[in-house]
């Protein structure tokens, strides 16, 4: 259509003589704008110049509009880790293989050939879709900034169920076994496996968040690279505290500062924190984990004993329970013990089938009696 509404007003877009024109019509209305484009045309077919038409411009190039991308929209929008992973994504992935390419030229076909080559460049459908979600988001964006018409088809990738690496309980006591328990790395480690808190998170508690009375932890904050911002999701979450983690702290309280300072004070680098860690794993002589393994430790550990998974969720500070279900397995009751829940408590048979050594024996006696 030459007429069309755009937010709160009424624009005009024609071809005359293969030039095209647009022109926000002066009176902001569909009539209106009917009226306007029937004067402009008539003015072109008398040789009569327009002011003010809209020229075409140029479509920038991906990597030109992806660096602009980069210190706007996600600088503005997205976390400190989130930049920093985009970032390397873009540099080390999307720039080498669409960055000359306009962006209104980024076609279907080579969204599918791209992901066939990070397949076979050894890549895991995970991260080929993370992949897709940037440059889909990126070109999302230039759509909405007008730079471009319409964006390509993207199809995800089939991921299977993503395997869990956790520590189970004898593993992570080894682990524990082989560090000095007055050391800081110690504590470090040993209130991660009991709270289940994010690396960052970790590093940028502070003793202001620890209530006393209560014995429990805030978590306000999370810090990637020394910058200082919200945890995930922007939520805060309580965690109480085990008893001995509520001692362990409340030896060394303080009013205020870093719970888990690195040298003079500032904040550890989770660099080396990961390296100290697999050191510790090859030393325990058990499988090496990274920091977010041990968050996964703390939560399998307590799908094991029997907290809902609802529970864990909030523990975590998932935003949705999906994300907790890869520890659904890990619960102790079991399909057929749950069915088994809605029995009737005395009216067992012998004659439908039941393994007799799992009845008790009481239950057993009475229903020979029946028999009888």
């Amino acid at each position: 259509m030459s007429t069309y509404k755009r937010g709160n007003k009424w624009w005009i877009r024609f071809r005359f003589n293969h030039q095209r024109y647009f022109k926000c019509s002066p009176d902001n209305s569909r009539a209106g704008a009917m009226a306007y484009e029937a004067v402009l045309r008539q003015k072109l077919a008398h040789g009569e110049p327009i002011i003010e038409v809209r020229k075409k411009q140029q479509t920038p190039l991906f990597l030109d509009f992806a660096d602009k991308w980069l210190k706007t929209y996600v600088a503005t929008n997205n976390k400190p880790s989130e930049q920093t992973q985009k970032t390397c994504m873009v540099r080390k992935h999307l720039k080498p293989y669409f960055g000359k390419i306009p962006l209104n030229k980024i076609t279907s076909l080579q969204i599918e050939e791209f992901k066939a080559k990070k397949q076979v460049d050894g890549l895991c459908n995970k991260s080929v879709n993370n992949l897709l979600g940037i440059i889909g988001k990126c070109l999302r964006t230039a759509q909405e900034w007008e730079i471009i018409d319409k964006i390509p088809k993207i199809k995800s990738l089939k991921v299977a169920p993503q395997a869990v690496n956790y520590l189970n309980e004898k593993e992570y006591n080894l682990l524990l076994e082989s560090i000095d328990q007055k050391s800081q790395f110690y504590e470090m480690l040993l209130f991660t496996l009991r709270t289940g808190v994010r690396i960052g998170e970790l590093l940028a508690l502070d003793w202001s968040d620890i209530n006393y009375a209560n014995k429990s932890i805030t978590i306000k904050r999370n810090v990637v690279n020394g910058i200082v911002g919200s945890p995930k999701n922007n939520k805060f979450r309580t965690i109480y505290l085990a008893q001995d983690i509520f001692q362990m702290l409340s030896i060394r309280k303080r009013a205020s500062g870093l719970v888990f300072p690195g040298e003079n004070g500032t904040y550890y680098s989770r660099f080396s924190c990961r390296r100290s860690l697999e050191k510790f794993c090859h030393k325990a002589n058990v499988k090496r984990i990274g920091w977010h393994g041990l968050r996964h430790s703390f939560a399998s550990q307590l799908a094991t004993n029997g907290v809902s998974l609802k529970t864990i969720q909030e523990l975590l500070g998932h935003s949705d329970l999906k994300m907790v279900q890869r520890y659904a397995h890990l619960e102790p009751i079991t399909l057929r013990e749950a069915i088994q829940t809605l029995e009737p408590k005395n009216s067992f048979n012998l004659n439908i089938g039941y393994n007799t050594e799992t009845i008790p024996e009481m239950v057993l006696e009475q229903n020979k009696k029946q028999v009888s």
